[in-house]
C-alpha cells in the first residue's frame, strides 16, 4: 500500500516570541520539522507534503527537495490545513500519515505499529494515542467495547466520566487517503473558534460506519508538541535523554548524561568515554575506545578509534586513530590529522593536514598547510598564510623540525629532514636536510642596561615636576 505524509507546519508560533519561524527552532541541534521529516523518510513515505504558512520561504529553503509544499494562507484549523494538500493527494489511493511539524519526539517504531494496525483493521483512520498521568489540556479518546474509537472529545466538552480518561489524542493520524479527503469536504466550522478541525473527520467516518482504530504508544514523550520556550526546553531534555540512553545501551560510557549533549545524527563506537560538558553535533562520528571531554564541542567531524579530545573545539575536522587533541585546541574546517598525531594546548589548525606521527604541541597556528609525517613543530610557530588579499600554502615534508617561535611566510616549502632554527622568519624554500636560520645576529653591550634605567628615571622625575 502506498504511503504518504502530510506535515502540518503552517502555524506562526506566536507564543515562541521569536523572529525564527516555530518549526525551525532546534531540538538537539536540529529543527523541529527536520526531526519529523526524518521520521517520514525512515518509514518510507513515497510522497511527503509540508503545509507551510508563516515563514514559508524559510521552511522551504531549509528542507529543499525533501518534500512537496502547499500554502495555507489563512490559519483556519487543522482540517483546513490538511485540505490544502487536496490538489496533490486527493486522487492517490493508499494511506496518509498526518503529523504536526512541532512534534519532534515522534518515533519510527510507533508509526510503523500505527500503520500496521491500520492495515490489519482495514481502518479508515487510526489515531496515535498516549496515556498520560496528567491529561490536562488534551482531547480524550473514547473507545467502544470492541476497542475501536468512538470519538475524540476536547477537554472543555468532556463529561465528568470522560474527563477521567487518561488516553489522549497526540495529533498524529493514519488515514485511508481517499476517505480522508472525502470526509474533509463535510467538515464545518460551526464552533467557537470558527475553525475546521481535523478531529471532526473521525466523527464523520464513524457516522458513515467506517472503522476507526487507535494505537497507544508506551512513550509519553511522543505526545509532546512545542508551542513555547518552556515546551522547547522540555522536548530538548526528553530527546537528549533518549539519545544518551541509546548510546549507553550500545556500549558508550557517558559520565554525566545530564550535562552531555549529543545530536541525533551522531554515531559513537563502543567503549568510548564521554566526560561532562561535551557537545557532539551534526553528522559527527566517533570511533571505539575514544576519550572525549570534559568540556569539548565537536561538530561535523570524524574521529578514529582511540582518539583523545580534551577541552577543545572541533568543526569539520578529521582526526586519525590514536591521535590526541587539546587541552584548549581549536580544529577548524579542513583540519585533517593522521594517526598518532599530537595537537596540544592553544593550537589552532585550519584547512591543514598533518601526517602520521607529527606534533604541534603548544601555542601555534597552522593554517593552509600540508605537513608530512613525523614532523615536529615547536612552541609559537606560525604559518603566515594571509597577505591581506590571498591565502597561500605552506608545505612541510616528512621528518622536518620547525623550532619554537618560527614564522613560515607562505608560500614556502620546508623539505624532508630539514631543520628550521628557533626564532627564524622563513621567506624562501628550505631544501631537504638543510638547516635554515633567519634572525639578526645577537649583539651584547656591556653595562648598557644601567644607562637605560638611569635615563628612564630622569625622564620619570621630569614628568612628575612638570
Amino acid at each position: 500500500m502506498k504511503r504518504m505524509a502530510i506535515v502540518l507546519a503552517a502555524g506562526q508560533g506566536k507564543r515562541m516570541k521569536s523572529k525564527l519561524y516555530k518549526v525551525l527552532h532546534p531540538v538537539c541541534g536540529k529543527p523541529l520539522v527536520d526531526h519529523v521529516l526524518t521520521v517520514m523518510e525512515n518509514v518510507q513515505c513515497e510522497r511527503t507534503v509540508v503545509v507551510v504558512g508563516h515563514g514559508a520561504d524559510a521552511v522551504k529553503s531549509y528542507l529543499g527537495e525533501r518534500a512537496e509544499y502547499v500554502l495555507q494562507e489563512e490559519q483556519l484549523g487543522t482540517g483546513h490545513a490538511v485540505k490544502q494538500a487536496k490538489p496533490l493527494l486527493e486522487a492517490e489511493p493508499g494511506m496518509t500519515l498526518v503529523v504536526c511539524g512541532d512534534t519532534p519526539l515522534i518515533t519510527e517504531a510507533s508509526l510503523q505499529k500505527l500503520m500496521a494496525l491500520h492495515e490489519e483493521a482495514k481502518a479508515a483512520a487510526t489515531i496515535l494515542t498516549a496515556e498520560l498521568d496528567d491529561p490536562q489540556g488534551y482531547g480524550r479518546v473514547i473507545r467502544g467495547e470492541d476497542g475501536s474509537v468512538r470519538k475524540i472529545v476536547e477537554q472543555k466538552d468532556c463529561t465528568a466520566e470522560e474527563h477521567k480518561q487518561r488516553e489522549i489524542n497526540t495529533g498524529t493520524y493514519c488515514f485511508d487517503n481517499l476517505k480522508l479527503f472525502a470526509a474533509l469536504e463535510q467538515v464545518r466550522n460551526e464552533n467557537s473558534q470558527q475553525e475546521y478541525y481535523l478531529t471532526d473527520v473521525i466523527s464523520i467516518l464513524r457516522e458513515q460506519g467506517e472503522t476507526v482504530q487507535a494505537y497507544c504508544t508506551k512513550d509519553q514523550a511522543e505526545a509532546v508538541g512545542v508551542n513555547d520556550r518552556l515546551q522547547l526546553a522540555a522536548a530538548e531534555q526528553l530527546m537528549r535523554e533518549r539519545i544518551n540512553r541509546l548510546h549507553m545501551l550500545n556500549g558508550v560510557t557517558i559520565i554525566d548524561p545530564a550535562s552531555t549533549n549529543i545530536g541525533p545524527d551522531v554515531t559513537i563506537g563502543a567503549d568510548t568515554v564521554i566526560y561532562p560538558g561535551t557537545v557532539l553535533g551534526g553528522r559527527t562520528t566517533v570511533g571505539e575506545d575514544c576519550v572525549i571531554g570534559p568540556n569539548s564541542e565537536i561538530h561535523e567531524s570524524q574521529l578514529g578509534e582511540g582518539v583523545t579530545v580534551k577541552h577543545s573545539v572541533l568543526t569539520g575536522a578529521v582526526v586519525g586513530r590514536h591521535s590526541s587533541v587539546g587541552p584548549f585546541a581549536y580544529l577548524r574546517p579542513g583540519a585533517r590529522l593522521g594517526e598518532d598525531v599530537k595537537v596540544g594546548d592553544f593550537v589552532e589548525i585550519k584547512n591543514a593536514s598533518l601526517g602520521d606521527g607529527s606534533k604541534v604541541s603548544h601555542l601555534s597556528y597552522i593554517g593552509d598547510a600540508r605537513v608530512g609525517k613525523n614532523v615536529n613543530i615547536g612552541c609559537g610557530a606560525i604559518t603566515v598564510n594571509y597577505d591581506g588579499y590571498n591565502k597561500s600554502v605552506t608545505e612541510i615534508e616528512d621528518d622536518a623540525f620547525v623550532g619554537s617561535n618560527v614564522n613560515l611566510i607562505a608560500p614556502v616549502k620546508v623539505g624532508k629532514g630539514a631543520y628550521v632554527v628557533a626564532g627564524s622568519t622563513i621567506t624562501h624554500n628550505v631544501d631537504d636536510n638543510d638547516l635554515a636560520i633567519a634572525r639578526e645576529r645577537q649583539v651584547n653591550k656591556p653595562g648598557y642596561a644601567e644607562k637605560i634605567r638611569a635615563r628612564a628615571q630622569i625622564k620619570k622625575r621630569n614628568a612628575e615636576h612638570s
